[in-house]
Formats: structure tokens, sequence, C-alpha cells
């Protein structure tokens, strides 16, 4: 079952974070609180949606999506970029990704957005291969740039 998240999912959805960060080998990097995620998720302002992946026979959380809205200038519409997608191990090949997926894909069609977007990372081959069955494009001509810390600081100071 796939579901919205909801504000009492908070705890859960951090878990969900530090699981996928330890899985890509980045535990250290995932800081975000719960406090953190409240706010960007159920705020006054959010930044970001959840889908929730539930077991059908237990109910209990299997996995998760975070996506938000993007523009795409080229085609004048608003697009989505999936941030975070986790099933947990034990959940894997049950097909709680893909209805994740599916149900992100329905959004975009729903709402008349043309792209839908994400990053995986190159060394993740079984999760490669499981976008590569799906039709997915990989761009291998685009670079994802990234600005943090000092020269993040530096930037804005010039």
């Amino acid at each position: 079952m796939i579901r919205a998240a909801t504000v009492d999912d908070v705890p859960e959805i951090r878990a969900l974070i530090r699981e996928l960060a330890a899985y890509e080998k980045a535990e250290h990097e995932a800081r975000a609180t719960e406090e953190q995620l409240r706010e960007a998720l159920f705020g006054e302002r959010p930044a970001a949606h959840v889908l929730i992946a539930e077991d059908d026979g237990t109910g209990g959380t299997v996995g998760f999506a975070l996506w938000f809205p993007r523009f795409s200038t080229w085609t004048g519409t608003r697009a989505m970029h999936l941030e975070d997608l986790y099933v947990r191990p034990h959940a894997r090949g049950a097909g709680h990704g893909i209805a994740l997926l599916a149900a992100l894909a329905a959004t975009c069609v729903r709402e008349g957005w043309e792209r839908f977007e994400w990053w995986v990372l190159a060394w993740n081959e079984p999760t490669v291969d499981f976008y590569t069955s799906l039709g997915v494009e990989f761009l291998d001509e685009w670079r994802i740039c990234r600005l943090t810390g000092e020269p993040l600081a530096a930037l804005a100071a010039r």
C-alpha cells in the first residue's frame, strides 16, 4: 500500500533516511533532525512531500519516496525531482519500489508535468538495473554540481 506521509511518520521517515544513507555509505551526511523534517514536510510552506510504502500483510513501513516539484524552463511546466527512494532490504523485490515510482509518475501525469527526474549512484548496479528495466534514460552528458561549506560561503561573499 502506498500512502501520503503524515506528521506522525516523521520519526520513521528519519529512520528510513538514515538507513538509505548507510546503504549509500554516507551515514555521516544524514544530519536532518526530526524537527527539521517536520518543518520541511509539514510546516507552513512544505519544501517536499513523502509517500510511504507499507507491507499489506503487516502494515509496517517498508519504504518511502521523498520528492519536490521543480520547474523546467525548456518545457514551461513543473517537473518532479525524486530526492530519495528507499525500500528496506527485507521488502525488496515485492513491488514496493515500483509502486512508489508508479504513484509518483501518476502525480506527474495528473498534474501535466513532463519530467520526472532523479539521481542514482553509478556503483549501485541493482538499482541501475531496476531503473533500466523501467525504460529510464540516463543523462550521461550532465554532471551534478554542488557547492557546500567554504566554497559556498566564498562565492556568496563575492
